[in-house]
């Protein structure tokens, strides 16, 4: 289960120095122009959107969705005070190509100028942060980090303020992704609380922190988008193009973020009810180039395959434990090459 696929034909950018105070790109690389990615909330009915998922939203499947008309990408949730502290997490956790725009860093983070400091390392390379304020996970509220952090509005103020001192970039976005309170009053303060403190935008997963697959509350996210100016983004229970378009007129935020979803049929937002072939064949031509390691190309394969593959199928290409043998199996069932 721990080979690797060992092409890598665009180079990627994972360049760190030893001093965070250092951390210019090579010349030798370039970059390409990094725009306002609030720009697109105003030129998109609606913005689509792939999720921050931890060991998913790496570089290869945020490649792949591009292809099928996703406009903004979020990496893995990334512990910001690791990631300042250790050049390791740095070079594990965030890597990204020139094709990788727009793109937001997602970081949890519970003190404001370890934010700022790992907000000022990925400013060269990605188009804003997002401070993970939603995650319901006990080990990460035991932390101080994620959905604990609605529950502290004047926080979340401050690193967001941090993160705008120090950014010189004033196309830089800085957002946060929340959760809502059983008391929706509680909510609405906290947005209109981050929107004075200049927060870009505002993702809402429609549930509470105790919720997990109760139905999402749509209503809840409308009342946010009309009590704030800036946009908001619906996350929750997303499965098609159709529910996109769905909960964009139901809750009239500006735009929808998708996790599971997209994980079952990266082809989403192009309006394709199952995952196509060719998503297939573009998704293992992606790994091979960019030298994904073999677990997370495999387990992306058994998701996009979930609803085409029988149970004695999956029995079979699940344990399936090298590259080549997920290849012989995708070339002789599916033509996939």
């Amino acid at each position: 289960m721990g080979s690797c696929l060992p092409v890598e034909a665009e180079p990627r950018l994972q360049m760190w120095p030893d001093n965070i105070d250092d951390c210019s790109l090579p010349r030798q690389m370039g970059r390409s122009p990094l725009s306002n990615p609030v720009d697109l909330f105003h030129s998109e009915p609606v913005v689509k959107i792939c999720a921050p998922m931890v060991r998913y939203s790496k570089l290869s499947f945020r490649t792949l969705v591009r292809k099928y008309d996703c406009d903004l990408c979020y990496t893995p949730m990334i512990i910001a005070a690791d990631f300042v502290r250790s050049l390791k997490a740095r070079h594990s956790e965030f890597t990204t190509n020139q094709g990788d725009h727009p793109l937001i860093v997602q970081f949890a983070a519970k003190e404001a100028q370890v934010l700022a400091d790992a907000a000022g390392l990925v400013s060269p390379f990605a188009d804003g942060v997002d401070l993970n304020c939603g995650c319901p996970q006990r080990w990460a509220m035991a932390e101080g980090y994620g959905a604990c952090l609605i529950n502290k509005p004047q926080l979340i103020q401050e690193m967001v303020r941090s993160v705008r001192n120090q950014v010189e970039n004033p196309t830089f976005s800085v957002s946060i992704k929340i959760r809502i309170h059983e008391d929706l009053k509680r909510t609405v303060d906290l947005c209109q609380k981050a929107e004075s403190a200049g927060v870009s935008w505002i993702s809402v997963h429609g549930r509470s922190v105790e919720e997990r697959h109760q139905p999402v509350h749509y209503d809840a996210i409308k009342t946010i988008k009309d009590s704030i100016s800036i946009p908001v983004v619906a996350n929750g229970d997303v499965k098609s193009l159709k529910d996109v378009e769905a909960i964009h007129q139901r809750t009239g935020a500006d735009g929808v973020m998708v996790a599971r979803g997209l994980l079952a049929n990266p082809a989403l937002f192009a309006g394709y009810e199952d995952t196509p072939l060719q998503c297939v064949q573009d998704w293992v031509d992606i790994a091979l180039e960019q030298g994904t390691p073999f677990t997370c190309f495999h387990h992306h394969l058994m998701y996009m395959l979930e609803r085409v593959t029988s149970k004695q199928e999956k029995k079979i290409f699940n344990v399936l434990s090298s590259t080549s043998a997920v290849l012989d199996y995708l070339r002789d069932n599916y033509g996939v090459r």
